[in-house]
């Protein structure tokens, strides 16, 4: 069994390039050749949904150099693997407040969304200036705005109508982290919510197919009862 949705935090490349003696930078780029790889891989496997988490809102408290340079590698990225996406049909879009970046960012990720729109195999979403509490905030704003303006009544508010307006409708399947660090980090928190977590003690830049594999087969042997208890799982698939 596949997990429908994928997650992924992508911890370590700082880390990793400390290990190796280089600067933080480095490890961003090495980084970067690992989702490429993550990508193919996860669309091979049958992920229908790929949510990585690229750029959290917190992350800005980094220093200024370490942030230009994950700026210019998103930049660069979103330019080298545009014509991979569209190729293998994987509709690409950046989720997180986008109005932060550069004028020039913002239009490469408008004209790669507007691209790879037509994608049928998997969907990838990047999440880029992004934070959890940011996310279920806006969506509570603009549900409120549709109530405010008399096209959604209060009475019909409820938790199915609020994922209409979160970036990501998709409940996560399976939430893997990689650096072997076990929190969330404000990582889609409402879409989490049941989600399956998988901790991985590899740092980003070494996680690779192989490590992918793993994750997946640790989700395919978990029983996911959403409240309910092992038993009545058993005699609901046993009744199918």
């Amino acid at each position: 069994m596949v997990p429908r949705h994928l997650a992924i935090i992508m911890d370590g490349n700082g880390r990793w390039a400390q290990n190796h003696g280089l600067n933080r930078v480095r490890g961003h780029q090495k980084g970067a050749v690992a989702v490429e790889n993550i990508i193919r891989h996860a669309a091979a496997r049958g992920v229908k949904i790929l949510t990585l988490f690229a750029f959290s809102t917190e992350n800005w408290k980094r220093p200024a150099y370490e942030v230009q340079a994950l700026m210019t590698l998103f930049a660069g990225a979103l330019k080298k693997e545009s014509k991979s996406l569209i190729e293998n049909g994987i509709r690409t879009r950046v989720i997180g407040d986008i109005s932060r970046f550069s004028q020039s960012l913002q239009k490469a990720i408008l004209s790669l969304e507007e691209q790879t729109a037509n994608g049928k195999v998997m969907e990838l979403n990047i999440a880029a200036n992004y934070g959890g509490r940011w996310d279920i905030l806006q969506a509570s704003k603009k549900m409120w705005d549709k109530v405010h303006a008399g096209e959604i009544k209060p009475e019909d508010v409820n938790e199915n109508l609020l994922k209409d307006f979160l970036t990501v409708k998709d409940d996560v399947d399976l939430l893997i982290r990689t650096g072997g660090e076990h929190r969330i980090s404000n990582f889609l928190l409402y879409q989490s919510s049941y989600s399956e977590i998988y901790v991985s003690d590899k740092l980003w830049p070494d996680f690779g197919g192989d490590d992918l594999d793993a994750a997946i087969d640790f989700y395919a042997h978990r029983e996911r009862r959403f409240g309910m208890t092992s038993a009545q799982i058993q005699s609901k698939d046993s009744s199918c």
